[in-house]
């Protein structure tokens, strides 16, 4: 059984280190704690889409459709990468026309994650320190024309690496199979080289802007509250938003810090693979819903009204099959 699938596609350990196995129940463990994960956060993540799609509220705001588009985004980025990791152990190699389609899903989406919550604290700087010209600057026009643009700047890089390979392969390769990994399909060097450089830009990018718009919040909310809790409940909110964007951060280093743990601990390489996945890939996800299904008040209100309303449809059902088991 196979454990060295990188959801991202960032995985840059050499190719001898993919005949790695686990045993039978290291990998079975390991299959379902990822798959009672994707289940819990698929509940979690179709109850907050449930709830913005419910209530028109959400609507107009555009802090809640850069959210509910970044719960969609991990959504999906979750099934992907949870989808390829299981197959790994399946089939252990894959086509590689599918495998290819994976991959450019998982990197899309794992890139789209950071640059969303960047785009997120930049709505949130406005809305503290620019608060007179917050409702003209974000509209809800505006702000899916920013959701454009994020899968634009995240898509665009990484899409060249198909053009790249459907130029330099002949078509025989696209009907084997192969272990999906990133290097494994996009396999030019300069492909690689360029991965880097990008992913140095987007670390800065996403770094510089978490560190001025949180900043700047920390410090506008220490001026204008004037209550204790008010503000303690401010800076543990900034907190929880720089501790996710940090996580989903890693997924641009995670490569060269496997690289680095595995030189350390030699014998470890399946422990590292598991334990980089679960925190870079999955972690920061369950953060969002603490955030804003659980810390933020309006979501939370409508939250309740979700669950109290199917409480009530499933306890209308019921009575209605014992009436009908009466007659």
């Amino acid at each position: 059984m196979s454990s060295s699938v990188d959801p991202g596609g960032n995985m840059t350990f050499p190719s001898q280190f993919m005949l790695v196995r686990d045993t039978f129940t290291t990998a079975f463990v390991k299959n379902l704690i990822v798959v009672l994960v994707w289940i819990i956060l698929s509940y979690i993540n179709g109850t907050l889409v449930a709830t913005f799609f419910r209530h028109q509220a959400f609507y107009e705001d555009p802090r809640y459709i850069l959210f509910i588009h970044m719960v969609i985004n991990d959504a999906i980025q979750l099934t992907v990468t949870i989808t390829l990791f299981v197959l790994s152990y399946i089939f252990y190699k894959l086509n590689v026309s599918f495998c290819c389609f994976f991959i450019l899903v998982a990197v899309f989406t794992t890139r789209n994650t950071p640059v969303n919550l960047a785009s997120m604290a930049i709505e949130r700087y406005i809305a503290i320190c620019e608060p007179l010209r917050h409702s003209h600057i974000c509209t809800v026009r505006r702000t899916y024309i920013v959701i454009g643009l994020i899968w634009f700047i995240c898509v665009a890089p990484d899409i060249t690496d198909l053009f790249v390979t459907l130029a330099t392969e002949s078509l025989s390769f696209f009907h084997q199979s192969v272990f999906c990994l990133r290097q494994n399909v996009f396999k030019d060097p300069i492909l690689a080289y360029k991965r880097q450089a990008f992913d140095i830009i987007y670390f800065s990018c996403v770094f510089l802007t978490l560190v001025f718009t949180y900043l700047r919040i920390l410090f506008a909310a220490r001026a204008l509250s004037t209550e204790k809790v008010s503000a303690q409940r401010a800076r543990n909110t900034i907190l929880l938003h720089g501790a996710q964007l940090a996580m989903c951060m890693l997924s641009y280093i995670s490569p060269s810090v496997e690289i680095v743990l595995h030189l350390i601990f030699p014998g470890r390489i399946l422990e590292i693979r598991f334990a980089n996945y679960l925190i870079v890939y999955i972690l920061p996800r369950f953060l969002s819903p603490i955030i804003y299904g659980v810390r933020d008040k309006k979501f939370r209100k409508y939250l309740k009204m979700y669950f109290v309303s199917n409480r009530c449809r499933v306890r209308v059902q019921k009575v209605a099959a014992q009436d009908k088991d009466s007659i």
